[in-house]
């Protein structure tokens, strides 16, 4: 009964992909809409985004440093492993799991008190796709999300950089050596890609969730944990997916 419950879930989230799309709401209302969303979900998460990517690049870079006890290996490693680790993971998956946190929640209740207060049925009633006009604009928002990213990418390495020069774990020149050392450019490819994938789906499930939740108030609170259950479950699936695909 469970397998069953969650293949019909599955197959009612792809429908509403459809549905988002049918009946668009007009641009000058669709406008405000985007421009209201990019305000809430990018623009209000750049704080905590920074200030978790500078700190964790640090301790990524110190981990790393004392890490390295044998004095045959070169301390330009120091620069090269912060690089991969934040390019290659940190930046795209752990700060979008943050992000399922945030966002997700963020998102998950303001549809979730929308369908408890009625809201959703009074646009039914006046001829509006409550699924365009809810769920179409945080899309489009979340098309910016590989900026966040970039800034993630770029504040983890400073960040690693500041810790190990003044920590006094490796010179400036050894770090930055490091950072260039055997760059692929696809790299940044395969980050950008699989953060574009992790957009779509913060968009997409916690708006589900709050969407289609049942009941009150109370419940508006149990929506947004399994929205970001499965956000999260949803995100670390894709990551192995597109890892495997992408890089092997």
């Amino acid at each position: 009964m469970m397998l069953i419950r969650y293949l019909s879930q599955i197959g009612r989230y792809f429908l509403m992909w459809k549905e988002i799309f049918n009946k668009p709401t007009k641009w000058s209302v669709m406008r405000t809409l985007i421009f209201k969303e990019i305000d809430d979900l990018i623009i209000d998460s750049l704080g905590i985004v920074c200030f978790i990517s500078f700190f964790v690049g640090g301790v990524v870079s110190i981990q790393t440093a004392l890490n390295l006890t044998n004095p045959l290996i070169p301390k330009y490693l120091i620069g090269f492993a912060t690089r991969q680790s934040v390019i290659l993971e940190f930046a795209p998956t752990f700060i979008s799991i943050i992000m399922a946190g945030k966002m997700g929640s963020f998102i998950t209740s303001s549809i979730g008190t929308m369908r408890v207060t009625e809201q959703i049925d009074a646009l039914e009633v006046m001829g509006v796709n409550s699924l365009n006009y809810l769920v179409f604009p945080k899309i489009i928002a979340l098309l910016l999300y590989p900026f966040v990213i970039g800034i993630a990418m770029f504040l983890g390495i400073f960040g690693g950089w500041i810790a190990a020069v003044y920590g006094g774990f490796a010179s400036s020149n050894d770090f930055i050596t490091g950072i260039q050392q055997e760059f692929i450019p696809f790299h940044i490819a395969y980050a950008f890609i699989k953060t574009f994938a992790f957009a779509l789906i913060l968009a997409t499930i916690p708006s589900f969730h709050g969407y289609y939740m049942k009941g009150g108030a109370l419940e508006v609170g149990k929506a947004s944990t399994v929205s970001f259950v499965w956000t999260a479950v949803t995100i670390i699936l894709v990551n192995y997916i597109l890892t495997q695909l992408l890089l092997t």
